[in-house]
Formats: C-alpha cells, sequence, structure tokens
C-alpha cells in the first residue's frame, strides 16, 4: 500500500505542476485570468490518479474488495504524497523559471479592479490585504505550508473521499477477471 502512495502521489504531484508550467509558458511566461480556473481543474483531472491508485490496490491486493476506511487511508495518503510532490515542483519551478508569481498575482488583481471601476485609495484599500499577503508568501518557510494546505491537498482529499466512496462498492468498475 505504501508503495502505491508513493508512486501514484509523486505522479500527480509532478505531472500537476508540469501542466500549469506548461499553460504559464504557453501563455509567454505571464500568469493568466483564468490561470487559477485552469490549475483547479488540471489538479482534478490528474488528482483522479487517486481513485486509480485506489482501485488498483483494491484489485490486484485485496481480490476487488476494500472497504471504505481503508480505500480513504490510502487516498488520503496519495493525497498528501502528491501535496507534498506538488509543493517541492512549485518550489523548483519558481526558482528556475524565476517568475514574480507575486508580482503578477498583484498587478493581475490590480488590473480587474482598475476594470470594475475601483481606483486610487480605494483600489489602494482593496489591494493592501493581497500586498501583504504576497510579502509573506515571498518567504519560503511561509509560502510551503500555505501552498501544500491551501492548493492541492483540499481538492485532493475530496477526490480521496469520492474514490472511497464509490470503491468500496465492488461492482463499480470491477476487476477484469
Amino acid at each position: 500500500m505504501f508503495r502505491i502512495m508513493l508512486v501514484y502521489g509523486a505522479i500527480a504531484g509532478v505531472t500537476i505542476i508540469a501542466v500549469m508550467a506548461a499553460g504559464v509558458y504557453l501563455n509567454g511566461g505571464e500568469f493568466s485570468d483564468s490561470g487559477q480556473l485552469q490549475g483547479y481543474l488540471s489538479m482534478i483531472v490528474v488528482l483522479s490518479l487517486i481513485f486509480v491508485g485506489v482501485k488498483r490496490y483494491r484489485d490486484q491486493s485485496l481480490g476487488g474488495i476494500i472497504k471504505f476506511w481503508p480505500a480513504l487511508k490510502l487516498g488520503l495518503g496519495i493525497a498528501i504524497v502528491a501535496s507534498f510532490f506538488y509543493t517541492i515542483s512549485w518550489e523548483v519551478f519558481l526558482a528556475v523559471s524565476g517568475i514574480d508569481f507575486a508580482g503578477q498575482y498583484i498587478e493581475a488583481l490590480r488590473a480587474g479592479y482598475i476594470e470594475d471601476g475601483l481606483t486610487g485609495d480605494a483600489l489602494d484599500a482593496k489591494l493592501q490585504p493581497t500586498v501583504d499577503l504576497m510579502a509573506s508568501y515571498n518567504n519560503p518557510l511561509i509560502r510551503m505550508p500555505m501552498t501544500f494546505f491551501l492548493e492541492p491537498l483540499p481538492v485532493a482529499v475530496v477526490v480521496a473521499l469520492i474514490s472511497a466512496a464509490l470503491l468500496r462498492n465492488p461492482k463499480v468498475f470491477p476487476a477484469k477477471a
């Protein structure tokens, strides 16, 4: 079971960053307005590896039957490993690419607020909490836990719950004989 957690989690975590990095480079090195949506959609697709890992364990190691709690335990294990690899891959991506994510994020937010008609002191007041957060985000000791707990992990936990709920029923995607 531990091997499945490591293999599927590592593949999922690194693949999510690869997909996001490809999107950034295809966009000319800039994060797009729809980047968050694309990022979370790619997470959902890639994190389906949690389902695949639990199903593989159920079918190959347990004869096609798994209870909810063991399935959830395995799914959460894959989720934690995926989140760890995602976080490390994100740190490597930031270091190698030289992209100023915090600066680009603030500028994209500013442009959106200006589009909505905010100017002057109202614009500055609206941006200030994000500016403060991004100042903290530039510290890797703050950025890494934020990345781990706020980006892939919540999505992965939901996928693990759904996977465990579905795969506890041996009639759902039964093992091929």
